[in-house]
């Protein structure tokens, strides 16, 4: 009885140890309890992130008849697309869409090239005043942006700016973009990264300082030029107040057509009662179509993107 109690003590241990080993790993963050938990959570977040967007696009694809239905919840009984077509056509989307992609992509573009051009100088050259010109930039982006406002109106008021892409572009060629300090100060912190010793051996072939930022520096950085024009994209789609107060009633951008989305409805289709409550469907339509341009670029930039948010330490807003 001993010696069986002994093999059996014998083999309890190790089978413990694997055991442990399973669950809790050898460091505990490689065990199976560990895991769970992180995916688990992962799920959850994932969720939160991604069920207002599901409900929206279920909500979309409802008729009329779905949503008066009681019985009818999160899934349409059939899809239902001339919700697309009537938010297509309150949103004008062919002039709004022009409009929107001349504020937001020309100086998310121009924005990229001028903020790696000072990132750049205050990275690699050293010059009288450094500390205080940087210090003025962070200055740019902690002053709340409403301060501003009133002079620079009165001033494209009086350059005829106002009711123009101008209005937009212009800041951005000066970098006085939206959150411009932000992007040079990422441009500031990968040129930092970059050896010095490239740009000595380019200037002992003779390269001049441009030639460097566009022959060396700049394809050692295409990650954080990815990372600042998304950035920049996102936030320039997705800004309103700015082109309100600069662009007006004249120029809207989608953004500015879905704020006054309840009224442009009535106008268009007329009606009220079961018009009214369709117009919730087409809202959610018109919302995953301004959405859809920002996710088409990000999936075809998203590596860069990763990479560049991986470099940088950032995070959105």
């Amino acid at each position: 009885m001993k010696s069986l109690k002994l093999k059996l003590k014998k083999n309890i241990k190790p089978l413990k140890l694997k055991l442990r080993r399973i669950l809790f790993g050898m460091k505990f963050t490689d065990g199976l309890v560990f895991k769970v938990f992180i995916y688990g959570l992962l799920i959850i977040l994932a969720f939160v992130y991604l069920y207002p967007l599901l409900h929206m696009l279920s909500y979309s694809f409802q008729s009329v008849e779905d949503l008066l239905n009681p019985m009818v919840n999160q899934v349409p009984t059939k899809l239902y697309f001339k919700n697309y077509q009537d938010a297509f056509f309150v949103l004008n989307c062919f002039e709004t869409m022009t409009t929107s992609l001349t504020v937001t992509l020309i100086p998310a573009l121009i924005q990229t090239v001028i903020a790696s051009l000072v990132g750049y100088g205050f990275a690699r050259f050293e010059f009288k005043g450094k500390r205080v010109w940087m210090l003025l930039v962070v200055a740019t982006y902690i002053i709340p942006p409403q301060v501003t406002m009133i002079p620079r109106y009165v001033l494209f008021h009086k350059l005829g700016f106002l009711e123009n892409a101008l209005s937009i572009i212009v800041p951005a060629t000066f970098g006085q973009g939206l959150n411009s300090a932000i992007f040079i100060l990422i441009f500031y912190h990968f040129f930092k990264q970059i050896p010095k010793a490239l740009d000595e051996a380019a200037q002992i072939d003779g390269a001049n300082p441009l030639y460097i930022y566009f022959r060396v520096s700049v394809p050692l950085s295409i990650p954080s030029f990815v990372t600042s024009f998304l950035f920049s994209f996102v936030w320039y789609w997705n800004e309103t107040y700015i082109s309100s107060l600069f662009m007006g009633s004249k120029n809207p951008t989608l953004q500015m057509m879905l704020q006054n989305f309840v009224s442009a409805y009535k106008a268009a289709m007329g009606g009220t009662g079961e018009m009214a409550v369709a117009n919730e469907a087409v809202r959610m339509a018109a919302t995953l179509l301004i959405m859809l341009p920002m996710l088409i670029i990000y999936f075809i930039l998203q590596r860069w993107f990763i990479e560049g948010i991986d470099k940088a330490g950032i995070t959105g807003e």
